[in-house]
């Protein structure tokens, strides 16, 4: 596939804008991870600063000497000043932060669910494509890559959540009933204003905590676990049953502490008291909401947890950062959700749920099939998973990114039937009587060189299609097919 030239449509790029804007590190430290790491290390500087402004004003105030109070009087003029210039930091995180996520709204949303579903899919999957399946990047990459990819999970399980009633919450269900005779499918579908307020109240708080629920691992003490006393730790290693105990500890408050003192709730910059005692009570509500997202997310059991728990069980094995990582084995997801909801960690209908939206194989997965599950063909063709909502769980939707064993641009949709997926070890031993010489010839074919060739199973499971959507025509997956 080497041959193909490099290049990026304007979705791509979009996301990768996104990417770098939530996780990214660049000269600029103007993510949102890098906005917190910055908070993080000012932070004991500001609290020994309005510490010492306090200190001193009381000293000057106890001498009562005209002059001793009118230096008082300077230096509570400098902490209020203080004060506002933290509160505007604050403000300015807030607002990059909510900038974000309603780009992300704008990005995997549309009206109807049909055209959210697909737009959803476009974002998932390209995350995926995007993400190295091999080689020492893997870890970093998925890393900066699994804020985004969680978000948009959470934002389709929420969607399913209201539409099927299944965890009922009162700051959620408040919001929907402000229009009596409305359902959630209505107010999605024909009621633009209320959807809005829907989306400014609930979608955005929602995927605010989704993004900085693990924000906290990123305190100077986590980075001390993560890395070590000596800074010289493998970060992305196995920690210890103590140590991992600890730091779930350490993220949990210091996400806490940064979303309240470090985000805060939205500014009213106004001049209406009323309307500024209306939208202090409404970003109030909000900030309450995102902290019993990220409370409750800890120890979910039945409750609003689950929300962000089962996504991000999900995102961790599908972006893992361990070295455990193995492309191949990423259609197992469920097997350990399904286990943590045994031991109790999380529910499973929500499982269920997620299991209903996704299927068995990540949106950008490479499927290896049997083009017609003929018993007597001796080919296989290379497809992508790009939608959401199988029929059937373990029958993906995919764009063919192979015709006649050449990859194409313009592929059809097609959904793959479990007897022609060589993911499934039935049909590969129904297949396995294709003769080696032939399945080299289809090597040659769909490999770019013979080192490659020399890494691939005879008859692959599957396949990484990384390199093929490197090209800027290979790009356009959810593309009308022509």
């Amino acid at each position: 596939m080497s041959k193909f030239s490099k290049g990026d449509t304007n979705f791509t790029e979009q996301v990768k804008t996104l990417l770098n804007k939530i996780y990214g590190r660049s000269p600029s430290k103007d993510s949102v991870l890098e906005r917190a790491i910055a908070y993080y290390d000012l932070r004991d500087f500001t609290q020994l600063k309005l510490d010492d402004l306090a200190r001193n004003i009381a000293e000057q105030k106890s001498k009562a000497d005209p002059k001793s109070l009118a230096r008082a009087e300077k230096l509570e003029r400098d902490q209020k000043e203080y004060h506002r210039e933290l509160a505007f930091e604050r403000h300015d995180r807030f607002q990059h932060l909510h900038t974000i996520c309603r780009e992300i709204i704008e990005l995997s949303e549309a009206e109807g669910f049909s055209e959210t579903h697909r737009k959803s899919a476009q974002v998932l999957g390209t995350i995926q494509l995007l993400s190295p399946t091999e080689g020492k990047k893997v870890a970093v990459a998925n890393e900066v890559n699994k804020p985004l990819y969680k978000g948009i999970l959470t934002l389709r399980l929420l969607d399913q959540l209201c539409l099927k009633k299944l965890l009922p919450n009162s700051y959620i269900d408040q919001v929907i009933q402000q229009h009596e005779t409305a359902s959630f499918t209505e107010i999605v579908n024909e009621n633009k204003a209320l959807y809005q307020h829907f989306i400014d109240t609930v979608k955005v708080p929602v995927l605010m905590a989704a993004i900085l629920q693990d924000i906290g691992n990123y305190h100077p003490d986590a980075q001390k676990i993560i890395r070590g006393d000596d800074n010289q730790s493998d970060n992305f290693r196995t920690l210890k049953v103590e140590e991992r105990k600890a730091l779930l500890q350490i993220n949990y408050r210091e996400t806490v502490k940064y979303l309240v003192d470090g985000i805060g709730a939205g500014m009213y910059l106004g001049n209406s008291k009323a309307e500024r005692d209306k939208f202090n009570k409404t970003e109030a509500s909000k900030l309450l909401f995102i902290k019993q997202l990220l409370k409750s997310s800890v120890q979910p059991k039945q409750g609003l947890g689950n929300l962000l728990k089962v996504p991000q069980i999900y995102t961790s094995i599908v972006l893992s950062t361990k070295d455990s990582y193995n492309y191949k084995l990423l259609p197992k997801v469920y097997q350990a959700l399904y286990q943590n909801a045994e031991r109790g960690i999380c529910r499973k209908d929500i499982v269920d749920l997620l299991y209903e939206i996704t299927g068995v194989f990540p949106q950008g997965y490479g499927i290896t099939y049997i083009p017609g599950e003929a018993d007597d063909n001796d080919r296989y063709e290379y497809g992508v998973v790009t939608q959401l909502y199988p029929e059937h769980p373990e029958e993906p939707i995919c764009r063919s990114a192979t015709r006649n064993l050449t990859f194409i641009g313009h592929g059809h949709d097609i959904t793959v039937k479990k007897g022609g997926n060589l993911y499934y070890v039935e049909t590969a031993k129904k297949f396995s009587s294709i003769s080696k010489e032939r399945l080299n010839e289809i090597l040659e074919l769909l490999s770019s060189n013979y080192q490659e060739r020399q890494s691939l199973d005879l008859l692959p499971r599957c396949w990484q299609p990384t390199e093929y959507f490197s090209t800027k025509n290979h790009q356009k997956l959810w593309n009308r097919p022509r």
